[in-house]
C-alpha cells in the first residue's frame, strides 16, 4: 500500500508539472540584469525580452540589479521560485570565474542555476603602442620570458575576466606579468600610448576605433578562431595553440525549473536571436549571437568553471 501510494504521488507530481508547463506562461516574466540601463548586455536583454514577449503573449519585465560583479542579481535569482517566471543574465565572469576568484560568493553556479539560453559572446584584444618594439604576440611573449615580472598589462579589474584571461595566456606559455587594474578603457589607452605600460587587454570593441585609425597596434584577439566578420584580425591561438577566451553571456533560471519550460524558453530566445535586427544590434556592440541548446550552454558553463578553477589553483591566485 505504501509503495503504491508513493508511485501515485510521483505520478501526480509529474502530471501537475506537465500541466503547469503546458499552460506556461500565465503571467509576466522577469529578467534580472546585473548592469545599469544602456550597457551593452542590458540593451540585448531588453531587445530579446521584447521579442519573446510578442511570441509568448506575456510582458517581459527587465529589472536592473547592478553591483558586486553581478553577484547581487544572481543571488536574487538563486532565491527565486523555479517556475520559469524569473531569469537572470549571467556572464562568464559571475558564473565561471567569480566563484574561484573571490572569497565569498552566495551561490553555486553549477548547483543553483539551470542554463536556459546562451545569447552571445565577445572577445578580448591585446594592444600596444605603435612605437612599441612588439610587432607580434610572439615578440611580447619572448620579451616577457627574458624579463620576468617586468611586463605590465592594463586590464579593468583584479581577478576579473580580462585579468584572468591574460593569466591563462601566461600560464600556458610560461611568462609572468604585472596586472595594472584601471576603471575603464580610457586610462588604459592613455597609459599604453604614454609608454607607462607595455600593453592593454580588454574588449576589442573598446579599442577598435583606435586600432582602425592606426593609433593602437593589435597583437591579437582571444577568439578561438578567426572572426567571420573581421577575418584579418590576428588570432592569439594561432601563436599559442589551444588558447582562447570568450566573454559569453546568457540567461539562466533557478535550479529545478521544469525542463519543458526551459526548452520552450530556449526555442523562443533562439528564434529571437536569429532575427535580423537582433543580429545587427549585437554586431554593432561587438557581440556574436548564439543559438544553442540549454545542454550545450551548460557544457560551456561547466568547462569554463573548471578551466578557471584550475587556473586560480595553478597560479596561486589569492582570492579577493
Amino acid at each position: 500500500m505504501g509503495k503504491a501510494l508513493g508511485y501515485l504521488l510521483v505520478f501526480l507530481a509529474a502530471f501537475v508539472g506537465v500541466n503547469a508547463s503546458a499552460a506556461y506562461p500565465e503571467r509576466p516574466i522577469r529578467i534580472i540584469v546585473p548592469f545599469t540601463p544602456g550597457d551593452g548586455p542590458d540593451v540585448i536583454a531588453r531587445l530579446v525580452g521584447s521579442k519573446i514577449s510578442e511570441r509568448l503573449g506575456q510582458p517581459v519585465v527587465i529589472e536592473n540589479k547592478a553591483g558586486a560583479s553581478g553577484q547581487i542579481a544572481l543571488t536574487e535569482l538563486a532565491r527565486a521560485e523555479p517556475d520559469g517566471y524569473t531569469m537572470a543574465l549571467g556572464l562568464v565572469t559571475n558564473l565561471a570565474l567569480a566563484p574561484h576568484a573571490y572569497k565569498s560568493i552566495p551561490y553555486d553556479p553549477l548547483k543553483n542555476f539551470t542554463p536556459v539560453a546562451l545569447l552571445g559572446a565577445n572577445y578580448l584584444a591585446l594592444v600596444t603602442s605603435p612605437d612599441s618594439p612588439f610587432k607580434t604576440l610572439a615578440d611580447m611573449i619572448a620579451w616577457a620570458k627574458a624579463n620576468p615580472g617586468k611586463l605590465s598589462i592594463g586590464t579593468t579589474s583584479i581577478g576579473g575576466f580580462p585579468h584572468m584571461s591574460f593569466e591563462l595566456l601566461g600560464n600556458m606559455t610560461g611568462f609572468s606579468f604585472v596586472n595594472v587594474a584601471y576603471k575603464g578603457n580610457g586610462p588604459i589607452i592613455s597609459d599604453v600610448l604614454g609608454g607607462r605600460i607595455e600593453g592593454g587587454f580588454s574588449s576589442y570593441t573598446g579599442f577598435a576605433a583606435l586600432i582602425q585609425a592606426g593609433k593602437l597596434r593589435l597583437l591579437g584577439i582571444t577568439n578561438p578562431g578567426a572572426d567571420p566578420l573581421l577575418p584579418d584580425l590576428p588570432v592569439m591561438g594561432d601563436t599559442v595553440k589551444g588558447y582562447g577566451s570568450l566573454g559569453w553571456f546568457g540567461l539562466v533560471a533557478p535550479a529545478g525549473t521544469p525542463p519543458a519550460i526551459v526548452d520552450r524558453l530556449n526555442r523562443e530566445i533562439n528564434t529571437a536571436m536569429g532575427l535580423e535586427d537582433v543580429r545587427q544590434t549585437m554586431q554593432k556592440l561587438g557581440m556574436t549571437p548564439a543559438m544553442i541548446s540549454p545542454q550545450a550552454f551548460g557544457e560551456i558553463m561547466t568547462n569554463d568553471y573548471n578551466k578557471f578553477g584550475k587556473l586560480v589553483h595553478d597560479i596561486g591566485f589569492e582570492r579577493q
